[in-house]
């Protein structure tokens, strides 16, 4: 490439001993590391890395600890160098799989995509051409999953919900403690593009829609980024342009697409209070299919102007939904996981959590009655 003066060094590298073991959530084990005359907590992947265990050496990035960006505060573990996990079973012959994400990295996993023709799976997907009206629901951050899923759970607790993690936040889906705690509410999740660790796997969001609805037979899907949006301040400098992008996949595949807003009282940055500027420029912009754009009928008095104004534009392509939003404060405090976005916890921004539950109401008002068929 003959242009080294751009090369920076990207990962801090840490060597340490694993003093505890501390708790685990699904696919994921928090551990403490002393790393030189300190301790660290670490986070550790056991599919990609194997079983840490006290006295292990490990090796850890500790680059976003070390600046304090939003990883959780944790250094991750990289290797056990003295203790390497065996070969995953069926590597050889492929039949765990053969498409690579987080592809040429140094962790980058092998995984088994639905798609691929080894899937159990594999003839239903590569069948299916269209979503037959399944309701849509987008978001563009990780927080409002929980509460859109209350939304939709409240009204229709029968609906089977599938969640389609995206790969602008966390690739490994084990991160989220979220999803270990709402794991019995889901259908599933599907992780699509480089993101990974998912019930299934998929390729591209598309295939994974098609998945979503034809392999988990999901009533309502929910399109959200994992764990750790990132941001820059700036116009287009932020992963949630990708919320713009999935409406125009589920509209493609005859889903109907649902926009959950960002709607903040509580966030100090001017971008983000009210309707957020993620929100106008992924559905104002980024989104060429229409969807529908759910607003809560309750919003506060002192928001409610300008965020009429904020949305004037959007009506032109997409339809402006108002959603009664009584009962589902309640069903946000039933849900099993604390609800947090930005360090806010429900009531410290309880418009950006019921916005998103109301989202979920509107998806489930679209589902047929118990009993009847869609169309």
């Amino acid at each position: 490439m003959g242009g080294s003066r751009y090369i920076r060094a990207m990962i801090w590298w840490r060597g340490g001993t694993v003093g505890a073991v501390r708790r685990r959530w699904r696919g994921a084990v928090e551990l403490d590391v002393r790393v030189g005359d300190r301790d660290v907590r670490a986070l550790a992947y056991p599919a990609l890395v194997g079983e840490p265990e006290p006295g292990d050496r490990v090796l850890l990035n500790v680059g976003a600890l070390e600046m304090g960006l939003g990883t959780g505060g944790y250094a991750l573990v990289v290797a056990l160098p003295d203790r390497l996990p065996a070969d995953p079973p069926g590597s050889l012959d492929r039949t765990s799989g053969h498409a690579v994400k987080a592809r040429y990295t140094p962790l980058q996993p092998i995984v088994l995509a639905v798609e691929e023709e080894a899937s159990p799976h594999h003839e239903v997907v590569a069948a299916a051409t269209s979503l037959d009206g399944l309701p849509v629901v987008t978001a563009d951050l990780h927080s409002a999953v929980p509460a859109i899923l209350a939304g939709i759970l409240a009204d229709r607790p029968d609906a089977r919900v599938a969640y389609l993690m995206t790969d602008g936040g966390a690739l490994p889906a084990w991160f989220s403690r979220t999803l270990d705690a709402l794991s019995e509410l889901l259908a599933g999740v599907v992780t699509v593009g480089q993101a990974f660790g998912g019930d299934l796997e998929a390729t591209t969001l598309h295939s994974g829609l098609l998945a979503a609805r034809h392999v988990l037979r999901a009533d309502v899907a929910v399109v959200a980024q994992g764990p750790g949006n990132l941001g820059t301040g700036t116009a287009w400098g932020f992963s949630g342009v990708a919320t713009g992008e999935a409406v125009n996949a589920a509209a493609v595949l005859g889903g109907r697409p649902i926009g959950s807003l960002r709607i903040s009282e509580a966030d100090p940055r001017p971008r983000h209070g009210g309707v957020s500027h993620h929100s106008l420029t992924a559905y104002g912009k980024v989104a060429l299919a229409a969807a529908d754009l759910v607003l809560p009928d309750a919003l506060p008095e002192h928001l409610a102007a300008g965020v009429e104004r904020a949305l004037a534009p959007l009506r032109e392509r997409h339809r402006v939904v108002t959603v009664p939003v009584a009962g589902l404060d309640g069903a946000l405090r039933a849900l099993p996981v604390k609800l947090s976005t930005m360090g806010r916890d429900l009531d410290a921004d309880h418009t950006y959590f019921v916005a998103s539950a109301a989202a979920g109401r509107h998806a489930a008002a679209l589902l047929p009655a118990p009993g009847e068929t869609a169309g």
